[in-house]
């Protein structure tokens, strides 16, 4: 990501805080995985989103209006002997140079310095509950403020949440920001597609599995989230993780599988059979959902409210459902009854962005949000009917379907960033194996 988008980033949401106020923003913690184990370490996104500056032990503090400097950041210092062991740091030195703090310094002088800069503002800007223990600290040092406090002495009048004023920014992506989840996207669909190529009876799905951390890898790129990887029953899995069964002929595979690429995720799914070939129920549900995709995807367009591409999938999922005889009555009142919820349970999106569920208000005052340029969004309507599914005849046992892409609002419409990884059941059937043929 360019300098200057983090420069712009800042200055946008100094201006929306007035002089007077100050943000603090600390660093993801490291996080122990087992023993002397660490989990990867990944920074917060709202830090991140702000600083470009990837290390744990810091604290970013915006102070707009500051004499003395308004972007200040706090981190490690330079140690060879650690270095050694860990990986390089950046320094205070270089936190000025090369990511643009005003002012920094050793993460051990925030005790000392910190306090003092709370102390002098009106507003403090913080997101509650994000950070608990480092909010323990900030709260102990306003006490102490306010306890030594005499004639004359300040402390801040208000506490706001960051996360109002940040988190809306975020969901407007930047022309950068939406090339990084092109970028994003493009790496998931090929790793869609090479998982395709390679896809047969007899594998287990943690092989699948292997296929997309390969391509993600060779890109440069992480998971965005566990990848879902469900054969058989366990399409019916929402949030299926095991990715351990044996694939078997006849069975379906549905892959929910993204990357994060520049700390911008995609998040992908496909439904496919396992030997190339769906079977007439199969084929019949995919429909119904390629239905109901194709209608949610041409309700993403701008002035449209958030909740129409959802409305979309749920009148042609009840509809096609009514055709294919799983549901009976009329359209309306299966609807209004949310008959279609045995099926299809969750709803057709959600934001995209650095998080793959990403930040943002979906309702404003009570009111489904308005789609604008720059919010990015998935659309992934599905029906799951699991084995024992009660009033369903066996021959529909153990099928789940979901398709889902990532769409970028424009002017225009809808620009689906992952356009290039085929959705037609019959393009599907011809990619399926095509590596072991």
């Amino acid at each position: 990501m360019n300098t200057d988008e983090f420069v712009r980033r800042r200055r946008q949401l100094m201006r929306m805080m007035g002089r007077g106020s100050v943000a603090i923003l600390p660093a993801a913690q490291t996080r122990l995985r087992n023993r002397d184990v660490l989990y990867a370490y990944r920074q917060d996104s709202d830090f991140y989103y702000l600083t470009g500056f990837a290390e744990p032990d810091a604290v970013a503090v915006l102070a707009p209006g500051r004499p003395e400097g308004e972007y200040l950041l706090f981190c490690r210092e330079r140690d060879p002997d650690k270095e050694t062991w860990d990986g390089t740091r950046a320094g205070p030195g270089n936190a000025v140079t090369r990511f643009g703090a005003d002012a920094a310094w050793p993460i051990d002088a925030v005790e000392e310095l910190l306090p003092k800069i709370v102390g002098a503002c009106d507003r403090v800007y913080y997101t509650m509950g994000a950070h608990p223990e480092f909010e323990q600290r900030l709260m102990g040092w306003v006490s102490r403020l306010r306890i030594r406090g005499g004639a004359g002495t300040h402390t801040p009048d208000e506490f706001i949440a960051l996360d109002h004023f940040l988190h809306d920014l975020r969901l407007y992506k930047s022309r950068e920001e939406a090339g990084a989840m092109r970028r994003a996207a493009r790496i998931a669909v090929q790793a869609h597609r090479r998982a395709m190529s390679m896809c047969r009876p007899g594998l287990f799905e943690y092989q699948i599995e292997a296929e997309f951390m390969h391509e993600f890898r060779s890109h440069g790129a992480q998971p965005s989230y566990q990848p879902i990887v469900g054969s058989g029953a366990n399409t019916c899995i929402l949030h299926y993780h095991a990715n351990d069964r044996r694939m078997e002929d006849g069975d379906l595979l549905l892959v929910d599988a993204g990357c994060e690429y520049d700390y911008y995720a995609s998040d992908v799914t496909r439904t496919y059979p396992v030997n190339g070939r769906f079977t007439p129920e199969q084929r019949a549900i995919y429909e119904v959902v390629l239905d109901a995709h194709e209608a949610a995807l041409a309700a993403v367009a701008p002035g449209n409210p958030w909740s129409e591409p959802h409305e979309a999938a749920v009148r042609h999922v009840t509809k096609g459902l009514k055709k294919i005889g799983l549901l009976e009555g009329a359209v309306s009142s299966l609807i209004r009854n949310r008959a279609y919820q045995k099926f299809f349970m969750h709803r057709t999106g959600h934001w995209l962005g650095m998080d793959v569920h990403d930040v943002g208000d979906y309702k404003i005052a009570d009111q489904w949000r308005v789609l604008e340029p720059g919010m990015a969004l998935t659309v992934e309507p599905g029906i799951y009917i699991p084995p024992g599914t009660r009033g369903v005849p066996k021959r529909w046992w153990n099928i789940g379907v979901r398709i889902e892409d990532d769409v970028l609002v424009t002017r225009e419409g809808a620009d689906v960033l992952t356009r290039d990884l085929p959705r037609d059941p019959d393009v599907l059937e011809a990619l399926v194996g095509a590596a072991a043929q």
